[in-house]
């Protein structure tokens, strides 16, 4: 589920795609808005101002819930005359219950701010506005405000970076509010903010300016009493992406009129897992028409023609693990994740990302849809799609089945006796069945049950923790196993027998090491591990977020324990690659970057890299039946492929 990406993290909240204007005194003293996650209320941002209106002065709570996790900040600002913060303090804990205690303040030209994993100052003149790692989305929507005042609509940014801002238009809406009275009225303002994150971020503000909604499909933060005005917000939102998405489709995407041909290069073969070097390959259309040493492979006349020496083609690569918006697109391509599979999201949102994709309107790879189902409950994964019976499990699968979805993932709040049905309904209609394992169920359980995969590492070691934890809903499931992991026997009886039984059953595991790395690794003021040699190529608030911790507690003395559990983890899945369990190249993760450090994580496990390469690939491919037309480079098949520097 979304829980641990960076983007789908609710955290992402707070510092990925920031929401949030205001420096005008509200008519309102206090101004309540709803945080939604996939259309569930899961939380509320509450906007006060603070005594005289002239001090300009604002103290921001912000705090909800996600299946045991979740912010609870609230923070007091005051703004200089250019609209940026003077003073700012925010206290609290973040997503995974860590303490917060950030501050910020400027005197004159002097400016200094202290956070979990920063400590600066400065000496500057003119508008500079500080941007906070969390307190709130409101607080971010600050920078909004000033840059739309400041020249040409950009600003500078504290610690570093700049951000623009540039409106968009202009909206009047109404709701009723009784009968025979009259509608409730109010004009929003739709802006694009750019500069924080990869892509812009649009949000919508008031008259006042103040933060009336902004909305990504999976999470919403929208004015209380005015919950009925989201489709007509999506829907002028819609033709605003639409427009950046059709530039972006103009400056990269290119199709040559004939075709293509590389030559030189170093082509990596997954069936053979081995490479070979002076390669030409020709491409026709969309699929590949030749491949052979250069020299002796015929060069259509009028074929583009892109030299190879110094770079490897490999098959486009695949993350088996990942929840879809439309920012992350572009990113995947970059990064030469060419096919995804999304397991979990809105129906509505992704069809709208894989049409746009499919049809090449918008940049973005192909997809694999996993429909996602939980039960109704306090730790219910961030859904619509929740079910309590027998019915109403087959009514769902059923409803994916006929939208084309090739897999279920069942959840952590599915009552074990449930399984057994869900996964006969989808195996029914030719489905894959995955996921968590639910609360009060091992993973031995969910393998005889019919599960074709496990997702997360962590369910692998939970099924010998049982004694420990058994409700999976919670973040024990992350916390039990960063405690008890390292004390789990690789090579005892039970854990042979269980690496055994999914061999037998042929059940993959997707493993995430990679989140685990920076649940049980990250350290406040460190770049979070895997992330040191990109890191400078990331959005300087970007940059912040990697260095401000945000894994998981650490009891006082616990640290080493915590680091022996994720060697563990790593030591379980050599474990199981070893034995001939297929392993999964999935990342739960930010588009694009995660997944070459999972790859990378898989060879520092003791994994060969020719295999980590080919589980990303032709594995993917075979897992997923794409195999006929993708996974390797070969004549006939599509022209899936990517160039890369060296020898990877």
């Amino acid at each position: 589920m979304p829980s641990l990406s960076v983007r789908r993290l609710a955290l992402a909240i707070l510092w990925a795609a920031p929401l949030g204007v205001a420096t005008a005194a509200a008519s309102a003293e206090e101004i309540r808005s709803t945080i939604s996650l996939s259309g569930k209320p899961a939380g509320v941002q509450i906007v006060e101002r603070v005594g005289d209106p002239s001090r300009r002065e604002w103290k921001v709570k912000n705090r909800f819930e996600d299946r045991g996790r979740g912010p609870d900040e609230t923070t007091v600002v005051t703004l200089g005359a250019d609209g940026c913060p003077v003073k700012l303090a925010t206290d609290g804990h973040d997503y995974f219950k860590n303490p917060v205690a950030e501050r910020f303040e400027r005197t004159g030209d002097k400016a200094s701010w202290k956070s979990s994993g920063e400590t600066g100052e400065t000496t500057l003149s003119g508008a500079a506005c500080y941007v906070p790692i969390g307190g709130g989305t409101e607080l971010l929507g600050f920078v909004t405000r000033a840059a739309l005042a400041a020249p040409n609509g950009t600003i500078r940014l504290l610690p570093a970076g700049t951000a623009s801002a540039r409106r968009l238009a202009t909206l009047d809406l109404s709701v009723p509010v009784a009968p025979a009275s009259p509608a409730k009225t109010l004009k929003v303002e739709l802006v694009e903010l750019s500069g924080l994150a990869f892509n812009p971020a649009l949000l919508w503000f008031d008259a006042d300016g103040l933060l009336f909604a902004q909305d990504d499909g999976w999470a919403t933060l929208l004015r209380e009493g005015w919950e009925t005005v989201l489709p007509t917000l999506r829907e002028h939102q819609q033709k605003a992406e639409n427009a950046r998405e059709g530039e972006l489709v103009k400056r990269f995407a290119h199709r040559p009129n004939e075709g293509f041909v590389i030559t030189g290069a170093r082509l990596f073969d997954p069936k053979t897992r081995t490479t070979k070097a002076n390669t030409t390959i020709v491409v026709r259309g969309d699929r590949i028409v030749a491949v052979g040493p250069d020299g002796q492979v015929e060069v259509p006349k009028g074929f583009e023609s892109i030299d190879g020496a110094g770079k490897t083609v490999l098959p486009g690569l695949w993350d088996l693990h990942t929840h879809l918006s439309a920012d992350a697109g572009p990113l995947y391509l970059a990064g030469g994740i060419t096919s995804v599979r999304d397991l979990a999201n809105d129906i509505d949102v992704l069809h709208a990302l894989e049409t746009k994709w499919n049809q090449g309107t918008a940049i973005g790879p192909r997809v694999v849809k996993a429909g996602f189902l939980d039960s109704p409950g306090p730790y219910a994964g961030p859904t619509k799609v929740l079910v309590s019976n027998e019915e109403e499990g087959n009514a769902a699968i059923d409803r994916y089945a006929s939208l084309g979805y090739e897999q279920i993932k069942i959840y952590s709040s599915i009552p074990p006796a449930l399984v057994p049905a869900l996964v006969a309904r989808a195996k029914k209609h030719g489905m894959r069945v995955s996921g968590h394992v639910p609360a009060f169920m091992t993973a031995e359980q969910a393998v005889r049950a019919g599960y074709d995969e496990i997702q997360h590492i962590n369910f692998i070691a939970l099924n010998f923790l049982f004694d420990k934890v058994q409700d999976t809903r919670t973040p024990a499931r992350f916390t039990e196993v960063a405690a008890h992991a390292a004390g789990i026997d690789v090579e005892g009886q039970a854990f042979r027998d269980f690496v055994a039984l999914l061999v037998e059953k042929k059940v993959a595991v997707d493993v995430t090491v990679g989140v685990f790395e920076g649940m049980f690794l990250n350290t406040p003021g460190a770049v979070a591990p895997g992330w040191e040699t990109v890191i400078d190529r990331l959005p300087p608030q970007l940059q912040r977020g990697l260095r401000a911790g945000g894994g998981l507690p650490t009891p006082e003395g616990m640290e080493a324990r915590y680091r022996e559990s994720w060697q563990k983890l790593l030591a379980m899945t050599k474990k199981l690659f070893d034995a001939g369990v297929q392993i999964e190249a999935g990342t739960d993760g930010m588009a694009g970057f995660p997944l070459h450090r999972e790859l990378e994580l898989y060879v520092e496990a003791g994994i060969p890299t020719v295999d980590a390469l080919k589980i990303a690939t032709l594995d993917a491919a075979r897992i997923l039946k794409r195999d006929k037309d993708l996974g390797s480079i070969e004549v006939g098949k599509l022209a899936d492929l990517i160039l890369v520097d060296g020898d990877p």
